[in-house]
């Protein structure tokens, strides 16, 4: 007879005013179930302004490719890798919409639509293929989709000759009406993924980052309860995605305390304008 301690996809370690989502362990599995189909995830990743293609694109076809320069550091997983060149988005071409070709590139990257050509409230693109991925493969995740950027997450007024900021600034629509901005801020992005943002108080969050804690130390009490009762893989499992945890958090928290310090004060040198 199978004796097994089962929990829940959805189990978080909760804490005082924290709450940190686990990983896919073994003991998420039902006695007798079948093996667990492979996790399958969808990533895009948008360039702007382009890249060199003559570093990036392979001179050859088919399996036997020689890596370019851009792509050397991925040749370990040629099994895993189809490299597709030479296409092209006619609905990200003018149509007779005069300049904009910036912001109707990355609008109609993933839509495959071409925006109306508007600054105002009236913008329709239409749905971007990783929302309709969403909607199929991940309804069963805390996160459906995450959107993360780098740069201006402007989503009003004008941007690009004529253009709504929320065709520059955004790949990811719901509808042809939806924009969703993304994130850029990496202490938002690391709630997002390790938080769970219904049970997480804001008040014991910000008390945690002035006394420079840790999530994971508001979590240990439920922590040693749960790991005697796991297997030895999922202890190890456990301890390698803690580990993690606690490095991307060390991370931002090195990258806060620095951009919190006190700039020096510079000299101007001479036979420099004020402005």
């Amino acid at each position: 007879m199978v004796r097994k301690k089962y929990l829940s996809r959805r189990t978080f370690l909760q804490g005082a005013g924290a709450a940190i989502a686990l990983p896919y362990l073994d003991a998420m599995t039902p006695a007798f179930a079948t093996a667990r189909t492979p996790v399958t995830r969808a990533a895009f990743v948008y360039t702007a302004n382009g890249i060199i293609m003559d570093e990036w694109t392979p001179t050859e076809t088919g399996y036997n490719f020689s890596y370019s320069k851009t792509l050397k550091p991925i040749e370990a997983f040629r099994e895993q890798t189809a490299v597709v060149s030479g296409l092209a988005h006619r609905n990200g071409e003018a149509l007779g919409d005069g300049p904009g070709d910036h912001a109707r590139a990355g609008a109609s990257w993933l839509t495959g639509a071409h925006p109306k050509k508007t600054q105002g409230a009236d913008i329709r693109n239409g749905q971007s293929i990783d929302q309709a991925l969403a909607q199929q493969i991940g309804q069963t995740t805390p996160l459906p989709s995450l959107e993360i950027g780098l740069q201006d997450v402007r989503m009003v007024g004008g941007c690009d000759s004529g253009y709504s900021c929320a065709y520059s600034n955004t790949i990811s629509w719901s509808s042809a009406t939806t924009p969703l901005p993304y994130v850029n801020n990496p202490r938002r992005v690391f709630e997002r993924l390790f938080g769970d943002g219904e049970t997480t108080d804001a008040d014991a969050r910000a008390i945690q980052l002035r006394q420079n804690r840790s999530l994971l130390d508001f979590v240990m009490e439920d922590t040693r309860r749960l790991v005697p009762t796991l297997g030895a893989s999922d202890r190890q499992k456990l301890e390698d995605y803690l580990d993690s945890v606690r490095e991307v958090e060390r991370r931002i928290q090195n990258v806060e305390s620095r951009e919190a310090a006190e700039l020096p004060t510079l000299e101007r040198p001479e036979g420099i304008p004020p402005s």
